[in-house]
């Protein structure tokens, strides 16, 4: 795995809070979020600090490995979580509290993916309902390399795709009826790009006999 320092490189968002005027969806993007000194801080101790781990996933009936890696961390009360995964990090923690403070919301697990270059990346989707209700909301955080965060309506062929770069530092909040009505992408890109790191916050209501790559699929 190739990974860089060079933080410098990483570009910052300049829209300030943008909330979308979209159909069946309630979406807000803030960028700059996190200062430049943050974001970079975090993202040097998330990448070389976090136990990444790659992760098998099902497409069409076979068995892939996910074209990005992962790591979990859900609050121990959490039904069926285990009592001995990973505690919060300092970081995380951190992390977690400004995006309640912003969000007036409470969020009990977090899930980290890394993408390392441009060959990761992940398929159309709308979030699996068993892990989070129907309309989870989401909190998503990004740092390192700008990425294309793409959104699709399920039904509605009149509403073009959306197309938003989650830059370093920024902050995405999903929630509504987002994953009733829309998909979401991040395309894999030929482009020589660095790591990217982005943090999904959920409110999670798991059962003991959830699979965690079920979670992970989402």
């Amino acid at each position: 795995m190739t990974l860089f320092n060079d933080t410098s490189l990483f570009f910052q968002g300049t829209q300030g809070k943008k909330i979308f005027d979209l159909p069946d969806t309630e979406l807000m993007l803030i960028d700059g979020f996190f200062s430049k000194e943050d974001a970079d801080r975090y993202y040097e101790t998330l990448l070389h600090q976090t136990t990444w781990k790659e992760y098998q996933m099902e497409i069409y009936d076979k068995t892939v490995t996910a074209p990005r890696m992962i790591s979990w961390y859900e609050d121990k009360s959490n039904i069926g979580a285990d009592p001995n995964g990973a505690d919060w990090t300092p970081e995380l923690l951190l992390i977690r509290q400004k995006v309640e403070q912003e969000t007036e919301l409470g969020f009990n697990s977090v899930l980290l993916n890394l993408y390392r270059n441009g060959s990761d990346g992940v398929a159309w989707h709308s979030d699996r309902e068993h892990n989070t209700g129907k309309d989870p909301i989401i909190a998503s955080v990004t740092f390192g390399e700008t990425r294309m965060f793409k959104l699709r309506h399920k039904f509605r062929k009149d509403i073009p795709i959306i197309e938003i770069p989650l830059h370093h530092g920024s902050f995405l909040l999903m929630g509504g009826t987002t994953n009733s009505f829309w998909q979401h992408h991040v395309p894999k890109t030929a482009r020589d790009v660095r790591p990217r790191i982005n943090l999904t916050f959920r409110q999670m209501r798991r059962l003991p006999q959830t699979r965690l790559t079920s979670i992970m699929e989402a």
